[in-house]
């Protein structure tokens, strides 16, 4: 008798046997709560009306919206009928849709209502057959859907029949060089990048995952969806932006990803809430958070820690810090992760000085998620930590990070030749990231090859270093964008954090215009001491010798940034190129 072949259907299944009543999805406060057998049945309902609908192997279904408990029988439909689901980012244009419509040749769409506007712009041309809308008028319902199974539609036989090497999902790519490339990633890529993750964690059903990342994005499908089917552990789930710091502290997860901004948001609000305790309270508070810091650099630099700061890190972490963690919903961390763009390893120090390690991270949608990372309790300041098994890493002679393992995606959808450009006749991935490695097998991250900054004498510099020690420096500062290539200096273009200003704003009686928060004087300075307290980390020639701040907040998904907020370089130097000329005059 032949073993079944292992998929994300197969280990979703094994999950309901094993724990049908555990709640696996959730939203705060419990206001809606599904276990693991009701997502089935309800999976299984929703996948025999799409299989009315003509889908079947290899058919492509589009999905847009917000995080929510919907969202997982859907998408788990479509992988039982051998599909390939895909999540487009909720900020995208109609031309933006049209073209992940059309790469993809999807003939369904899932979405919310308030998304149906902008897909009913971009369907034009494409394949889109269907429209399911979850939540209101404009297209089939759900009910609808479920109600147009055919009766002798078989279930079973449909998601047996799929291959570890079918496609599980499609995660276009951020278009930072281009228009968006869709990773095709197989089941399994994915089980192996669960089985990596599940071991490194030591992870057990009582984990508990906060899903806020857009689900276009590998890492909420990856730590949500696909660890949550397989592993049996409870996600919450958070549809709003707003709904992020409440979400937190209900949820208290074990398991905890984000981008960079949303750490350094974390310590703003912090700083703040501390910053509002006056008397005996306040300075036991600048106490606490300077004895917290003392201990973690020493920890994180080698150094001795004698008795007295040891005996004063204990009575600092029982008074403060253990109550700032609880207070946030990170008391419980197993795994706190910060990955999607560079991150100052002042920022790391600083959530180290709390008793929350937060480890870079290095991944890509190419490697289904994560490559790379500290392990816990060996957190090594400066790296991405160490490969996770089975991905075998080596430097190329020019230093770019090659990888090649079971984590590797099976190519770009539609793209043969870019496919046969990024990974080699040996199976090895072309990362396009310059690094090294230590005597230890920690991996090091200097920057995209592409993005390298060469001045007029030759000299490399990562970009991303000097942005990151500018934004470490001001949590006013959103994006910092060094520029350099063939000049003398560096010069930056500093844009301002939205959510970030207000206080500013309302100090001196403005409104929080982007115009004219930019030329105030005295924003000006502190953003010049953050430019200058960065140059003093910085190396002379990686200094920036003049910087200005630009009149306009950039916003995730537009044009300047992708999604996840990271900069578009070549769109930025052409909407500034004047404002650039002129800091070289």
């Amino acid at each position: 008798m032949t073993a079944v072949p292992v998929t994300m259907c197969t280990a979703f299944q094994a999950t309901i046997a094993r724990s049908p009543e555990a709640v696996a999805v959730r939203t705060a406060g419990d206001g809606v709560t599904m276990t693991f057998r009701e997502w089935g049945v309800r999976a299984r309902e929703l996948a025999a009306g799409f299989a009315a609908l003509g889908v079947g192997r290899g058919s492509k279904v589009a999905l847009m919206m917000t995080n929510r408990p919907e969202f997982y029988p859907v998408d788990t439909a479509v992988v039982h009928l051998g599909g390939v689901p895909f999540s487009m980012y909720n900020t995208s244009s109609p031309e933006q849709i049209h073209h992940l419509l059309s790469d993809s040749g999807a003939t369904v769409v899932v979405c919310e209502a308030q998304f149906l506007p902008a897909i009913e712009k971009a369907r034009a041309g494409t394949g889109v057959r269907f429209i399911v809308c979850i939540d209101g008028e404009g297209g089939m319902s759900l009910a609808e859907l479920a109600a147009a199974a055919d009766p002798d539609f078989d279930f079973e036989s449909c998601w047996r029949a799929v291959e570890p090497d079918d496609v599980l999902t499609l995660i276009y790519t951020s278009g930072t060089t281009g228009a968006p490339k869709g990773v095709q990633i197989t089941h399994a890529n994915m089980v192996a990048m669960v089985d990596a993750s599940i071991r490194l964690a030591d992870a057990t059903a009582d984990e508990r995952v906060l899903s806020f990342l857009p689900s276009a994005h590998i890492a909420d499908r990856w730590s949500a969806l696909y660890l949550c089917r397989a592993l049996g552990n409870t996600v919450t789930t958070v549809a709003e932006r707003a709904g992020f710091a409440p979400g937190l502290a209900d949820c208290r997860p074990t398991l905890l990803g984000a981008v960079p901004q949303v750490w350094q948001k974390l310590r703003t609000g912090i700083e703040e809430k501390l910053g509002e305790a006056t008397g005996v309270k306040a300075g036991l508070a600048k106490w606490a958070v300077g004895v917290g810091r003392r201990y973690s650099d020493a920890r994180l630099d080698g150094d001795r820690i004698g008795p007295g700061l040891r005996a004063s890190h204990a009575i600092a972490d029982r008074l403060v810090l253990s109550k700032v963690r609880a207070a946030l919903g990170l008391d419980s961390l197993k795994v706190a992760i910060s990955g999607a763009a560079p991150v100052s390893t002042e920022l790391l120090r600083w959530f180290n000085g709390f008793g929350i390690e937060v480890s870079d991270a290095w991944g890509m949608s190419e490697v289904s998620g994560m490559g790379s990372i500290c392990p816990p309790g060996r957190f090594r300041l400066g790296t991405v930590g160490k490969p996770l098994d089975g991905l075998d890493v080596r430097i190329a002679e020019d230093g770019e990070v090659l990888v090649r393992g079971p984590l590797v995606m099976k190519g770009y959808l539609n793209r043969p030749e870019q496919t046969a450009e990024v990974i080699d006749a040996d199976g090895w991935l072309h990362t396009g990231d310059i690094g090294d490695l230590d005597g230890d097998g920690y991996l090091r991250i200097v920057d995209r090859k592409k993005e390298l900054i060469i001045n007029a004498g030759g000299k490399n510099m990562s970009p991303a270093t000097i942005e990151n020690w500018v934004k470490a420096f001001s949590p006013l500062v959103a994006q910092a964008i060094a520029v350099g290539d063939n000049r003398k200096y560096n010069v930056a273009l500093i844009a301002l954090d939205p959510d970030a200003v207000g206080g500013f704003a309302e100090k001196h009686g403005l409104a929080a215009d982007p115009t004219l928060l930019a030329t105030h004087p005295e924003m000006e300075i502190m953003i010049s001491a953050a430019v200058s307290a960065a140059n003093a980390k910085l190396s002379r020639v990686e200094q920036i010798k003049k910087f200005r701040i630009v009149p306009e907040f950039w916003q995730p998904g537009s044009e300047l940034l992708t999604p996840t907020m990271k900069p578009r370089r070549k769109p930025i130097h052409a909407r500034y190129a004047n404002l650039i000329e002129e800091l070289y005059a």
